[in-house]
């Protein structure tokens, strides 16, 4: 298939939100959660790139949540893409999407590593008024806060959601939590014992998350991961 940009903007220093659409169909159907793969030819190379999709399925249209990676391929070629260019694409992919049946969750993010989550709490809070959600996102910068916007009004629709914002380099002003979110995780996950976690940024962050947990007495089937390197 064929991705056609609609339109993409910055939404925090060197990370970009992006609308693709299929020209092809009227429908993209995945779960919230799962990713699409991107592939261009680069020196007479393809290089192929897997993406979190970072909106819920609506008609043939997706949203996605990128950082420049300066030395890379991939990421400086889509933010220089302009609208009405299309890159090749396949998918969906994935298994990080809710378990069935849902349960209580919470949700630990590091950078775009917010992108699936989007997705599903978007999706989810639309017509789960039983379950709690627990998101915990950290990052360096206050501006640095992907969605906060969004997140904080989902807070304010639904009060099963719970937006933790977390920053390592916190700014004089901020008033919020501060350090990593390997601490805040524990906190909000406390005495219980009967919740799924939802983790999803780079390895060193993910593989120690999920070793806290295992040692807090959670089973493996309760942590869910998605690694972006």
């Amino acid at each position: 298939m064929k991705a056609r940009l609609v339109e993409s903007y910055l939404i925090a220093p060197e990370v970009r939100h992006f609308v693709f659409e299929i020209p092809e169909q009227d429908y993209l159907t995945y779960l919230p959660g799962q990713f699409l793969s991107f592939t261009a030819e680069f020196e007479g190379k393809q290089i192929t790139r897997a993406y979190s999709i970072a909106s819920p399925p609506h008609v043939n249209r997706f949203d996605l949540c990128l950082n420049r990676v300066e030395e890379g391929r991939f990421s400086p070629y889509l933010f220089d893409m302009e609208p009405g260019h299309e890159v090749d694409m396949k998918g969906p992919y994935g298994t990080f999407v809710f378990r069935k049946p849902t349960r209580d969750s919470i949700m630990v993010a590091t950078g775009t590593g917010i992108a699936p989550f989007r997705s599903m709490l978007q999706a989810e809070l639309a017509h789960d008024s039983v379950h709690q959600f627990d998101l915990i996102l950290g990052a360096r910068h206050e501006e640095g806060i992907l969605y906060r916007e969004e997140f904080e009004e989902l807070a304010r629709q639904h009060s099963r959601f719970r937006f933790h914002p977390t920053l390592t380099r916190p700014g004089p002003d901020w008033s919020g939590l501060q350090g990593r979110v390997q601490p805040h995780v524990l906190r909000v996950l406390g005495e219980r014992r009967d919740v799924d976690v939802y983790i999803c940024g780079m390895k060193e962050m993910v593989d120690q998350v999920r070793t806290l947990l295992k040692e807090a007495g959670l089973e493996r089937k309760q942590i869910i991961v998605e690694k972006y390197d």
